[in-house]
């Protein structure tokens, strides 16, 4: 890159993060202006409660996402899913664990990618445990959850939701490796060549990373921003409109059973850390548990339904069901450790 060029792409983004702070720290005073001021509301109701939530969260998160996923993208340059198998084959399973639940959070992966991957990873001689490290980190884990749980949580809230995800996928392999459970696999699995996901190399230059960081913006959020508004817009009724007494009696920490009522009913649903996050907020806010929601929110994201049904392309039920129960043990365990320390 010729020196010209490199100005140009620094005095670019010194100009890009200077537009994006004096945006992003003017946001709460844009939505009140168009709260009260723009469209009239009254002060104290429900409804100017709920708009103000919406028009001050929705361009705050997906601002974040815009610059995280952009920082990712530039990091997942590094990582593309050839060279993660590379890295993972021929650990020793302890460590393979702790390293495939690293990579899933800096990792492409989705339901679609689920059987490749997972193919690539068991005929690369990958442990089956540490396979299902990366499969549980990767969509729990991720940027998008972090800066979601970030923007409208707090940073604290979102390093406890890494510490325990990352905790949940690491404990949860190295269960089902220990079990040996190789027999439930799929036998076909086992007699095909080891065939690359994407054996194309890393970019070279730090243009070509950069254009990775563009690309994985339009990607992702261009994949996610409609997740996102509805959530928001969910989590802003909830916000405006739901007592929080209501909220306190069904999801609060008297409740013994809110924890697993939680993750019974988010195992069956189908959504993603974008459209789920601004419900957390909102419920959070009205008086439920700090340990309940996260429960919730992990078996939605973690134990989607889809992605099981996809696995079982390449899994048997006896292995999906020990999958399912030992990463819904781990979540119970967060659940209640949450509520009893918060």
């Amino acid at each position: 890159m010729g020196m010209r060029r490199w100005w140009s792409y620094a005095l670019g983004g010194l100009a890009a993060a200077a537009a994006w702070v004096a945006i992003y720290l003017n946001l709460a005073a844009v939505a009140r202006w168009t709260t009260y001021s723009l469209a009239g509301l009254t002060p104290g109701t429900h409804l100017a409660s709920a708009v103000e939530f919406f028009v001050f969260e929705a361009p705050k998160v997906l601002m974040l996402l815009v610059l995280v996923v952009f920082g990712v993208g530039i990091i997942r340059s590094f990582f593309t899913p050839e060279r993660t198998r590379r890295v993972l084959a021929g650990r020793r399973e302890s460590m393979g664990n702790v390293l495939a639940a690293l990579l899933g959070t800096v990792t492409p992966f989705c339901s679609c990618s689920a059987v490749p991957l997972f193919i690539g990873f068991v005929t690369t001689g990958v442990p089956l445990g540490v396979t299902f490290s990366f499969l549980v980190s990767a969509p729990m884990v991720n940027e998008v959850a972090l800066v979601l749980l970030f923007g409208l949580l707090g940073w604290k809230v979102a390093a406890l939701y890494m510490s325990t995800g990352l905790v949940i996928a690491i404990v949860s392999g190295w269960t089902i490796g220990r079990l040996h459970l190789e027999r439930f696999v799929e036998p076909w699995v086992f007699q095909m060549q080891a065939a690359a996901v994407d054996g194309s190399d890393a970019p070279a230059s730090w243009a070509d990373r950069l254009r990775s960081g563009a690309d994985a913006v339009v990607d992702i959020v261009g994949r996610v921003w409609p997740w996102v508004l509805a959530g928001i817009a969910v989590g802003a009724g909830i916000h405006g409109y739901v007592p929080e007494q209501f909220m306190a009696s069904i999801m609060g920490k008297g409740a013994w059973w809110a924890v697993p009522l939680a993750v019974l009913v988010g195992i069956p649903m189908y959504s993603n850390a974008a459209g789920i996050i601004p419900v957390v907020q909102a419920l959070l806010a009205k008086g439920a548990a700090l340990g309940t929601v996260l429960a919730f929110m992990m078996a939605v994201i973690g134990l989607s339904l889809p992605e099981t049904i996809i696995l079982r392309k390449v899994l048997r039920p006896q292995l999906i069901a020990v999958f399912v129960g030992v990463v819904g043990v781990g979540i119970l365990i967060v659940g209640y450790l949450f509520n009893a320390i918060f």
